[in-house]
């Protein structure tokens, strides 16, 4: 299992402020699963830099990118129109999940545009950029990414582990 982590931040991306969500997503994903973190980067807030991130790392093999940053309503949060460009399917069941587990913990949680989506057999997740955020949207992501990855990836085993509703 391959995984990308990218950054969304003009900031981030020009040296003058440290990436703490991406680091953060990093030793959370290290901790908790076996996968690898193939990928890793900070982009400014670009629509077409951030897309052709997404598409190259999915097109090479990426199983899962999750975003950090640019997914509320500042005008230069576009992260969620640069994954809409990219993915062929929405998968609207984990933002909206994301946003309600969010919700019990903040009322800001309502901001939030990001997206979820398919772009073959690549799942890209829109994360917040706040570190808080994206440790507690991990807690409620990471139990589903197992089977939601066996099933993009067709594993053979999948409808023998897990039955889809």
């Amino acid at each position: 299992m391959k995984i990308g982590l990218l950054t969304i931040s003009d900031r981030g991306a020009r040296g003058e402020y440290e990436d703490r969500s991406g680091p953060l997503m990093a030793e959370i994903l290290q901790k908790r699963t076996p996968w690898q973190i193939s990928h890793r980067a900070v982009v400014p807030d670009e629509m077409d830099v951030i897309a052709d991130r997404l598409i190259a790392w999915a097109d090479a093999g990426v199983n899962l990118i999750l975003t950090s940053g640019g997914t509320g309503f500042a005008p230069r949060d576009i992260t969620p129109e640069a994954t809409r460009r990219v993915i062929e399917r929405e998968a609207p069941g984990i933002a909206e999940a994301l946003r309600a587990e969010s919700l019990k913990i903040t009322r800001h949680a309502m901001l939030s545009r990001a997206v979820a989506g398919i772009r073959g057999r690549t799942l890209i997740v829109n994360m917040p950029g706040s570190p808080k955020a994206v440790r507690e949207n991990l807690d409620v992501l990471l139990p589903i990414l197992p089977h939601a990855l066996e099933l993009l990836a067709d594993s053979p085993h999948t409808e023998s582990q897990h039955r889809t509703v």
